[in-house]
């Protein structure tokens, strides 16, 4: 349930100042709260709620502005509650009709608020906010409509540019080791609970010696492959042995809860893997689970100097001539990021009605399809043409060194949102909660 009419967004002269203190009109958080376009979000937010009964949701402005507040400052949920209870302005840049004391919502609450703004529905919001600070431009490219011709409006102009990266989320290295005792002690704690629950008598899963058996491993400086395999060989054992005892149990009287019937499936399949991988003797398994809390994320090989392969989700982001940026595609799945430039180039005539007069890139996008499609609709793709270069190549080279030089803006728009708004390290458990996130830091 959602009480729209109930949450009138206030300005700051509306705002209930305690005696005594006299805010700031020029503070950064008020301020912020002005480039924002509450009402316009509010409509967009009541939408989520078609329920006309139960308890009503907290507004808008308190979910967004909470979770912006979270991102720049880099606070946990405990910590930015604490922070909001504590900050005037804070409390004021999410909505709340004067200062108060009493903590505005409780930290777990926090988690509802990412479910709900989803990653689309933050794209939407993206486009609101940008389009409520872009003043109204008549013309494709900022002219006089006056002095324009029908054809003029119809060419192209602009700039957009397009880069991939990796949003890295926060778990251990992956080893298959690790994994394995992970695995089994999970599967131990699932037979524990059915045993108690259900007073089962607890069969023998030789815990100490398969803990014994993975420290071997663990705490030894040289490995071995030799040693590695044997080790992985005795986890996979032990694993074998407790699946039994779980299967006989469940051919009783007895369920399993529904994350633990979750967690099982999980474990299934890195079994699965692992066991793929040591008969075959690899190192590589498609869709290879790396995290069992986390099983959607997946290894993202980037190349790297500082970190050749990663952990989180892959995106394409997008920036025009005005610098606003838009995340074009997201994944937890490694893919092509050249596969991304066409639709990109697409959405980008949808936003303003003609085709950018120059698209600035990486060279993995210059393949000929990317290449067919820019000739094709007159756009300029950066980067050294194919075949033997021309007579006027020192003019090539001035304009392939000033795209480069343009095209750092959206390598600084990275190192922004990783340094500054949390993308660096993704700190969200869920599937969904991390896509919003992902999100918020753009």
């Amino acid at each position: 349930m959602y009480k729209f009419e109930r949450y009138r967004q206030i300005g700051l002269a509306d705002f209930n100042q305690p005696f005594g203190l006299k805010m700031n009109p020029e503070n950064r958080w008020v301020k912020k709260a002005e480039t924002i376009p509450w009402d316009a979000i509010e409509e967009r937010y009541a939408k989520l709620f078609p329920s006309k009964t139960g308890m009503p949701a907290k507004p808008l402005r308190t979910a967004l502005g909470s979770l912006l507040i979270q991102k720049q400052l880099g606070f946990s949920d405990r910590e930015l509650v604490e922070e909001i209870t504590e900050n005037p302005y804070l409390q004021y840049f999410i909505g709340l009709p004067g200062f108060q004391t009493v903590p505005p919502f409780v930290p777990s609450l926090l988690v509802e608020f990412r479910k709900r703004l989803t990653e689309d529905v933050l794209g939407e919001i993206n486009e609101m906010i940008i389009d409520y600070n872009t003043p109204d431009d008549p013309t494709p490219g900022g002219g006089n409509q006056s002095d324009e011709t029908e054809s003029d409006a119809d060419e192209n102009a602009g700039t957009m540019i397009l880069d991939a990266s990796c949003a890295p989320q926060k778990i251990s290295f992956p080893q298959d080791i690790n994994i394995l005792n992970e695995a089994r002690e999970d599967l131990e704690a699932i037979i524990d609970d059915l045993c108690d629950r259900f007073y089962y008598y607890k069969p023998r899963m030789y815990r100490e010696k398969a803990r014994k058996d993975y420290l071997n491993l663990a705490k030894c400086k040289k490995r071995t492959a030799k040693k590695i395999r044997k080790a992985i060989k005795k986890q996979l054992q032990y694993i074998r042995r407790d699946r039994k005892y779980l299967d006989e149990f469940l051919t009783k009287e007895c369920e399993l809860t529904t994350k633990q019937a979750a967690r099982l499936a999980v474990i299934d399949q890195v079994y699965e893997q692992q066991k793929y991988m040591y008969d075959n003797r690899v190192h590589s398994v498609p869709d290879r689970i790396v995290s069992i809390s986390q099983p959607y994320i997946r290894p993202i090989v980037r190349g790297k100097a500082a970190a050749p392969v990663e952990f989180g989700a892959k995106l394409d982001l997008s920036m025009d001539e005005k610098g606003m940026a838009r995340i074009e595609k997201m994944s937890f799945d490694a893919y092509n990021e050249s596969d991304v430039l066409i639709s990109a180039v697409q959405h980008y005539f949808e936003r303003t009605g003609h085709y950018p007069e120059r698209v600035l890139a990486d060279k993995i996008y210059r393949n000929r399809a990317n290449l067919q499609f820019c000739k094709e609709h007159g756009i300029r793709l950066s980067g050294p043409a194919l075949g033997r270069p021309r007579k006027n190549a020192k003019t090539d080279k001035k304009t392939e060194y000033a795209d480069n030089a343009d095209r750092i803006a959206i390598e600084r728009a990275f190192a922004l949102a990783k340094q500054k708004y949390g993308l660096g390290l993704i700190t969200s458990k869920l599937d969904q909660t991390t896509r919003s996130s992902i999100a918020l830091s753009v």
